[in-house]
Order: structure tokens, then C-alpha cells, then sequence
């Protein structure tokens, strides 16, 4: 854990600090123009993200800009794991399982262990369901030994037990329930953690910065147009090399470079629903839906996750949305194993839907492979997409040998090799997060009031050591110590360091992804106004 953290005097409520805060959009836009990078990163979902990150710890000089903010689509639409995929056993995918471990482990435990937390999953076996209990037994049995039992050992719980840890859960016709270990994230904040990383390793970022064109030198492309969503300024990048890591959008973009470019993706949309609790839950669902899908049910930021759905999506990114039929089959999967007082449409706090990027080619889109594909375009722009949440570092580092392999050596010879880096580079603010909510509840300047336990707890699991930052903003000025909602953890110094240290630049990138009080159905008017109100002092 860090050392004491000393307090130091804060300008008048709501005022940017004079110093230690992010650089100006303006400032950014300056240094972006003037200078000339080695690598421009298009795209700050968390493959760009990732990628940007690697590639400054190996010394490049590197720009990474975004149309909206960081994490902004697919990258805060997932489900919230880092897991081994324990359905990818279904089809022989041992290899694939044992990796995605490997990766779950290293980001829970070096990586990330502030941002990840361990969550015990139970999967109960029904009467006339897909699967019989010892085939499940057996499963989750290999799943953990996968994993070298690092979360235990896979086995089988009888329906009493496991009703008292999930009391919603549907015991009629349950035979058993089979029970196996992963983690859990809050994934817009493992994204932002990561943009710090790659800040504090040298890169310049721009978030709400729109890629209008690309720069061609001799018919090769060396950097991009791009225009300041925020302020309307237009301005340009010069790049040694252009990786396009835009997500759905990747076929946009590359018929910037080539407008002859044929598609090399398609679009899967997962939908999801948070809703209050009736009830603790001290274990997740995954119910197997079919012989492929299985539903989860995740105690999540003190609400409950449920989904997700999986369809082919076609059409503007931009507009995906949960319909009323999403909502509709997420709870009827749901009421497979939970009781119907949990599954209540009034308990419906928030519904969010992303776009999972797969290879081109037919099939059903839930039996499609999650791996990554990069391409290099007519114009040497490397495209990148596809991929999981769990194994990001693992395709930051793969992206970057994509980089050092490519003919001619663009990097340049200044840079280090990804494998002279350490492979498991921590994230800022890493710490132990029961330690650093001790220290914020029983660091207090007298005569200031005590922070509160959930506020404390809240701070440690997204922040890290970084909470002190906020706890010395709200103990410099006691009404950023306020909670921004009653019924959320989150406090006013969190929108105040979001605006200056976290690239938050609208209402909806400090409720929906700075914060919880999106999702847990508090974003009112009145705390988006006042939201607005200190943005706006900018």
C-alpha cells in the first residue's frame, strides 16, 4: 500500500486545482498537433486501451483518441467478468479455457487485484434440464483444475445450501447445483485505470475526439483528421503508424484507408438488466439455457446483473439499445432458477446493451469464436477487433508483437520489446482495498466528520490507493464529503476528480462511467444539473 498520503490545501469548492490535474483539451489538442507520434491508437474501447498502454511502457511515443469516451460502448457493456469461459468446455476448447485462466489470474491477483473481485458461481441442474448433474459435476470439476484449483475445487452443492447464500433462488425440481470460482469487475473502471496507465507511461489521450479522415504519405496512411466533439476545433495527427481499434466501427474506418475494403466483421448485440436486490446474495447464477447459452444472475455494485442476450445486430453501432423484447427474454431466462419477486419490472433500475465484434463468416453468432483478428489494410493501417474482457493485457501485448514484426521496423529502434517488460505490469492505484478503506475511515482530519463505511469501501474497490486523491478533496472542502445521492456511496469530490483526473467531460462519462449512479437508477435531474454545474468550472 502507498505511504501516508499528507493533505493539501484545495481551491474554493468545485475549482480545478492549480496543479497535479490532467492537461486542457486545448493543451492535449496542442501536443497532439505539434508533434509527431509513433503510434496513433484510433479507439479507446479497452482493446485501443490496452494497446496504448503496452506500447508506452515500451517507450513509444503514442497518441490514443476516441469519437466518445474511453469505454464508452461495447467496453462498459459487458457482464462484468474476468472468467476462464466455463462453456467454451462444451466444445473442446481446453486450450482456450486453461489461457483464459492464466489471464483471469494474472489481472485479479498482479494486474488489477484492487479493481477485481473474487465472486463464487453456482449452476443449478434441473429436473429435465440441458445438462445432468454429473456431466456438471465433472465440468466445473475440470474448470478449477484448469485453473490449478486456484479458487477451490469444482463440485456439487445440495439446493438447501445454496438457497441460503441465494435466497431467490428457484429450488422446485433443482436436483443440484454445481459450483465453481471467477472475478468480477467494474469494467469502465478497469478501462479509465488503464488510460492512467498509459498517461503515466507518456501517452497523450483525447477522449470525444472524432476521426474525420486520414493522412496519407506516399499511399500510406500516417495519421488522421480529427475534430474536438466538445469544442468544434478541427486539428490532425501525424503517426509513424495507425492502429485502428474502433470496435464496431472498424469497417468504418477502414474504408477510410481502402473505400473498396470488403467487411471483415459482423456485430453481436448482448443486452442486459441491473435491478435492485429483494434480497443479500452471496453467490452468482449461471443457468444453462441451452447446450451453448447459459444466463447469468450477478450480485453486482450492491444491485443484480442479469443477461445476457446474444443476436446478430446489423445497422448503425450507434444505435443499439435494449428493446422491449430483450427485456422480455432476459427475464423469462432468468425465471429458469429465480423466484419471481426478484424478477419484478419495477425493481428495474437501468437496461444497457453492447455490441461484441466477431470474424466475418455465417453461423450462429452464440457458437462464434471470441478471438481477436488483426488485419493490415492498402495502407498499412492495422485494424484490430474481436476479443474478451478477461485476456486485455494479454492482446495489448500480442498487438505489440504484431508491431515489432512488421517488415521495415517502423517503431524505429529506440523502443523496448514487449518481452523485456515485465508481463504483469500493475495498474495505478493498486493496493489492498480492506486496507486503504480502513486508512480513509480512520484518517480524519478532526474536527471533520467521519467517512462512511460503504463510501469508504466504495472508493477502495474503484479506486485503489488513489481514493486518498478524493479523500483530500473532501476533506479540503467538506461539501464535496456529501453524498451526490442518499441511496449511492458515491461522494461530490469523486465528480470533482473525475473532471480533472479522469478525462470526464459530460454528464453521462461522470454518471454512467465514473460512477454508479447510472446503473443504480439515481442519475436525477437534479444530480445532472449540479453535475453540470461543476464540469462547467472547468
Amino acid at each position: 500500500m502507498t505511504s501516508q498520503t499528507t493533505l493539501q490545501s484545495v481551491p474554493a469548492l468545485g475549482t480545478r486545482p492549480a496543479s497535479g490535474s490532467n492537461p486542457s483539451r486545448a493543451e492535449t489538442r496542442e501536443q497532439l498537433a505539434k508533434a509527431s507520434y509513433d503510434l496513433l491508437v484510433i479507439g479507446g474501447g479497452i482493446l485501443g486501451i490496452s494497446t496504448a498502454w503496452h506500447a508506452a511502457q515500451s517507450g513509444l511515443r503514442v497518441a490514443l483518441v476516441d469519437a466518445g469516451d474511453f469505454a464508452g460502448a461495447t467496453s462498459s457493456a459487458s457482464s462484468k467478468l474476468l472468467h476462464g469461459g466455463l462453456r467454451y468446455l462444451q466444445t473442446g476448447a481446453v486450450k482456450l479455457v486453461a489461457e483464459n485462466h492464466f489471464e483471469r489470474r494474472a489481472v485479479s491477483r498482479q494486474v488489477a487485484p484492487h479493481l477485481a473481485n473474487p465472486l463464487t458461481f453456482y449452476l443449478p441442474v434441473y429436473k429435465g434440464g440441458p445438462h445432468g448433474a454429473a456431466k456438471l459435476g465433472a465440468g466445473v470439476f475440470a474448470y478449477s483444475a484448469l485453473s490449478a484449483f486456484g479458487d477451490g475445487v469444482g463440485h456439487l452443492l445440495s439446493p438447501a445450501k445454496a438457497a441460503q447464500d441465494v435466497p431467490e433462488l428457484r429450488t422446485d425440481n433443482l436436483k443440484a447445483v454445481a459450483v465453481y470460482g471467477d472475478d468480477q469487475m467494474n469494467d469502465a473502471r478497469m478501462a479509465l485505470m488503464t488510460v492512467r496507465g498509459a498517461v503515466e507511461a507518456g501517452a497523450v489521450v483525447l477522449n470525444h475526439a472524432e476521426v474525420t479522415g486520414l493522412r496519407f504519405t506516399k499511399g500510406r496512411v500516417t495519421g488522421a483528421e480529427l475534430k474536438d466533439r466538445q469544442s468544434g476545433d478541427e486539428f490532425g495527427v501525424n503517426a509513424r503508424l495507425v492502429l485502428n481499434a474502433t470496435g464496431p466501427w472498424v469497417d468504418h474506418l477502414r474504408k477510410m484507408e481502402d473505400p473498396n475494403a470488403a467487411p471483415s466483421i459482423r456485430l453481436s448485440k448482448g443486452a442486459h438488466l441491473v435491478l435492485k436486490r429483494t434480497a443479500p446474495w452471496k453467490a452468482a447464477l449461471a443457468t444453462p439455457i441451452d447446450k451453448y447459452r447459459i444466463t447469468f444472475a450477478l450480485p453486482w455494485e450492491d444491485m443484480l446483473l442479469l443477461g445476457t442476450t446474444d443476436e446478430e445486430f446489423e445497422g448503425d453501432p450507434a444505435d443499439v439499445a435494449v428493446t422491449e423484447k430483450d427485456t422480455a427474454q432476459i427475464l423469462d431466462e432468468a425465471a429458469f432458477s429465480i423466484r419471481d419477486q426478484q424478477l419484478d419490472r419495477d425493481l428495474i433500475t437501468y437496461a444497457f446493451a453492447g455490441l461484441r465484434v466477431l470474424p466475418g463468416g455465417p453461423g450462429d453468432t452464440a457458437k462464434a469464436k471470441r478471438e481477436t483478428v488483426v488485419t493490415e489494410g492498402t495502407g498499412g493501417m492495422l485494424s484490430v477487433a474481436g476479443g474478451k474482457w478477461t485476456t486485455f493485457r494479454h492482446i495489448g501485448r500480442t498487438i505489440m508483437k504484431k508491431l515489432e514484426a512488421l517488415p521495415g521496423h517502423p517503431l524505429g529502434d529506440d523502443f523496448e520489446p514487449i518481452s523485456s517488460l515485465p508481463k504483469k505490469l500493475p495498474l495505478p492505484g493498486i493496493a489492498n482495498p480492506r486496507a486503504v478503506a480502513h486508512r480513509l475511515l480512520t484518517d480524519r482530519p478532526a474536527p471533520g466528520p467521519r467517512m462512511a463505511a460503504d463510501t469508504a469501501k466504495h472508493l477502495a474497490t474503484h479506486y485503489g490507493s488513489l481514493a486518498f486523491d478524493i479523500a483530500r478533496i473532501a476533506n479540503e472542502n467538506p461539501e464535496l464529503g456529501e453524498r451526490v445521492h442518499p441511496d449511492a456511496p458515491e461522494i461530490w469530490a469523486q465528480v470533482v476528480y473525475a473532471r480533472d483526473n479522469e478525462w470526464a467531460e459530460t454528464q453521462d462519462d461522470v454518471l454512467r462511467r465514473r460512477t454508479t449512479l447510472t446503473i443504480r437508477g439515481l442519475a436525477t435531474d437534479d444530480v445532472r444539473a449540479k453535475v453540470q454545474d461543476l464540469l462547467d468550472k472547468k
